[in-house]
């Protein structure tokens, strides 16, 4: 069983970084004045590279859900940064570059780190029923840390805002992570009626379209090196903090595993960050020469 998640878990990050890629090229065809705004989702919906890359991210969650319902939260979610490890070769690819071997150093660093993550990681199941108490506090903590920085991102441009929007589609996404496994907890245990007479179900369609809405306007900001680190490092933590937090899910390993783990944790981040402002400063340098041409309308060229 713990194989069957971790493959589906890497099935889910390799659809993810997919649809990452695709869905930030997508971007290049709104103007620059058009973030965050009911202009650019307009224009995105009219573009079938967009419509791409949303379907291989919904097939990414779909195998999030399935390695949700046989495996622990906290084994689930670091895996999930390994996306980038994916979404690195598809971009070089699909922008006719070639990987340099920083990047494959990071890459297999990432490699490295996520196996001893996978090979030392033993989780204790937790209760899946959290108390009203505890989704208040959450509530109360996590909403209004996004909307002070949805705020302000409306007030910021480019670097910034990436970063800004970046953060609450982290906490959105994490939040979505923990609802859907305590959705699919009540469907194994009390069937449809008892999943879609909580209110988990529906939350995670709403969380999901704002931070679609609001990673779309981060990746359009035009700093992928920030936007999408802050991302895939900020869910995980988001999701293993509820996870223990809030549903009681724990580890079980001795002080020598768990130190193995902290430095595997580490190198992941580290790697992820590393390998984000790669790929971003190729993106900066496509939209550089985007703007040395005079005669072109969008805001960032097509690969």
């Amino acid at each position: 069983m713990h194989g069957l998640v971790v493959a589906l878990a890497l099935t889910a990050a390799l659809c993810m970084g997919l649809g990452i890629v695709i869905r930030q090229r997508a971007t290049m065809t709104v103007p620059a004045d058009a973030g965050m705004s009911t202009t650019m989702m307009a224009t995105l919906a009219r573009t079938p590279l967009w419509w791409a890359g949303t379907g291989v991210a919904i097939a990414g969650y779909g195998f999030h859900a399935l390695a949700l319902a046989h495996g622990s939260l906290l084994l689930v979610q670091p895996l999930l940064v390994s996306s980038l490890l994916f979404a690195l070769p598809i971009s070089a690819w699909l922008g006719q570059r070639r990987v340099t071997a920083g990047e494959w150093v990071w890459a297999v660093l990432l490699t490295v780190a996520l196996a001893a993550f996978t090979l030392l990681t033993r989780t204790r199941v937790g209760h899946y029923r959290p108390p009203v108490p505890a989704w208040t506090l959450v509530a109360v903590v996590l909403l209004p840390a996004a909307a002070v920085c949805v705020a302000l991102a409306a007030r910021s441009s480019s670097r910034r805002r990436a970063v800004l929007l970046a953060v609450p589609v982290g906490l959105m996404f994490g939040t979505i992570a923990v609802l859907t496994k305590i959705s699919l907890h009540r469907l194994t245990v009390g069937g449809l009626s008892a999943m879609l007479g909580a209110p988990a179900p529906y939350l995670v369609v709403l969380l999901a379209a704002v931070g679609t809405l609001l990673q779309q306007s981060a990746f359009h900001a035009g700093s992928l090196q920030v936007s999408v680190p802050t991302m895939l490092v900020s869910e995980p933590v988001v999701a293993v903090l509820l996870a223990v937090v809030v549903l009681g899910e724990g580890l079980r390993v001795t002080p020598l595993a768990a130190a193995g783990l902290a430095v595997a944790v580490i190198v992941m981040a580290a790697a992820t960050v590393a390998l984000g402002f790669t790929e971003g400063a190729y993106e900066a340098q496509l939209e550089a020469s985007r703007h040395s041409t005079p005669s072109t309308t969008c805001r960032r060229p097509a690969p």
